[in-house]
């Protein structure tokens, strides 16, 4: 494969960027270790920023978007890895300041990829992408810091969101009561409640300006920050632990310190970016346990590479809804 396609940002005359699909050379991808047929990817929020030339994702130009890829080993000077091998790979500077996985070839170090678990085909394991591993991760963060389902329900921010839908599925799979909170609870209650959500209240309904609140939630997965995340600190029992991985309602935190020193409610934040080897393993491990594939295809719909920009938008727009997997070959 000489040429191969991908979704290229480049600066333009105006020194704003512009994302385009092109045929691009092998020579153009990083000098990494290890050479990825990339089979398909996914479009996450960052995903869609970068896809129509939004500021805060892409580091430098030109650069291969797309933070996920899911393929087929064909070559590697890294010795862990073989032609044939089928991985995954989520964040680790994808689509940010190495080129990414919205293309039909990659170039990675070897450190990040991991093994695509039996449990998922690759089309399956893209669907989760960055959206489901950060899921896992905050799922892991806040049992780590001693939540579990004895303690009382877990609150899903964002819930019709990517991080939200494989979140409510894993805690419901783990013997956790869920209660979801989305901007659309009319139109995704039913499919909420199929996920294993045993309560859905509109997200309007964690706005206050108290930071203390009755306390309804031993946990928190947030996606969305900004009153959102606020209104959910408020919520917390007692040593309650909320896990902070995104901001799609704003970067603000307007509380204050009183849920942390009267009620000691911890706020752990989750990067999937730089996420150790061993603890990217552990993420797909519990992604094996606990997401029913049923589940994730019931939230999952693929569209071709030509038509990403297209699917961003639908996300930028507010319509997005679950996941979306690219296949990057007809």
């Amino acid at each position: 494969m000489s040429t191969f396609p991908a979704w290229i940002a480049r600066k333009d005359e105006d020194n704003r960027i512009r994302t385009t699909l092109e045929e691009a050379e092998t020579s153009f991808l990083d000098d990494l270790d290890v050479t990825v047929q990339v089979h398909y990817s996914s479009i996450n929020y960052k995903d869609a920023l970068a896809l129509h030339g939004k500021p805060g994702v892409i580091r430098r130009t030109p650069l291969i978007v797309g933070i996920d890829l899911a393929g087929e080993v064909i070559a590697s000077r890294d010795k862990r890895w073989h032609p044939g091998d089928l991985v995954t790979l989520d964040g680790a500077g994808l689509g940010e300041e190495l080129h990414g996985g919205l293309a039909g070839l990659a170039r990675v170090g070897g450190d990040d990829l991991v093994v695509i678990p039996d449990a998922f085909t690759p089309a399956q394991s893209a669907a989760i992408g960055t959206a489901g591993f950060t899921a896992a991760l905050s799922i892991l963060a806040l049992e780590r810091q001693g939540v579990n389902p004895n303690d009382g329900p877990v609150l899903v921010t964002g819930a019709g969101g990517g991080v939200g839908t494989v979140a409510i599925a894993m805690l419901a799979q783990a013997g956790y009561e869920v209660i979801a909170a989305t901007g659309r609870p009319d139109a995704l209650c039913e499919r909420l409640t199929e996920l294993g959500a045993t309560s859905i209240i509109n997200r309007g309904e964690l706005n206050t300006d108290r930071p203390l609140a009755r306390q309804q939630w031993a946990g928190v997965v947030d996606s969305v920050g900004g009153p959102t995340l606020a209104g959910a600190l408020a919520g917390l029992h007692n040593n309650g632990a909320a896990a902070a991985c995104g901001l799609a309602g704003g970067s603000d935190l307007p509380t204050t310190v009183l849920p942390f020193i009267l009620r000691g409610v911890n706020l752990l934040g989750v990067d999937s970016v730089r996420t150790k080897p061993g603890l990217r393993r552990d993420a797909w491990e519990r992604l094996a346990r606990d997401l029913n594939p049923e589940h994730l295809d019931s939230v999952t719909r693929t569209v071709l590479l030509k038509d990403a920009a297209d699917a961003a938008k639908d996300l930028l727009d507010g319509h997005g809804t679950g996941r979306t997997v690219v296949q990057i070959s007809e």
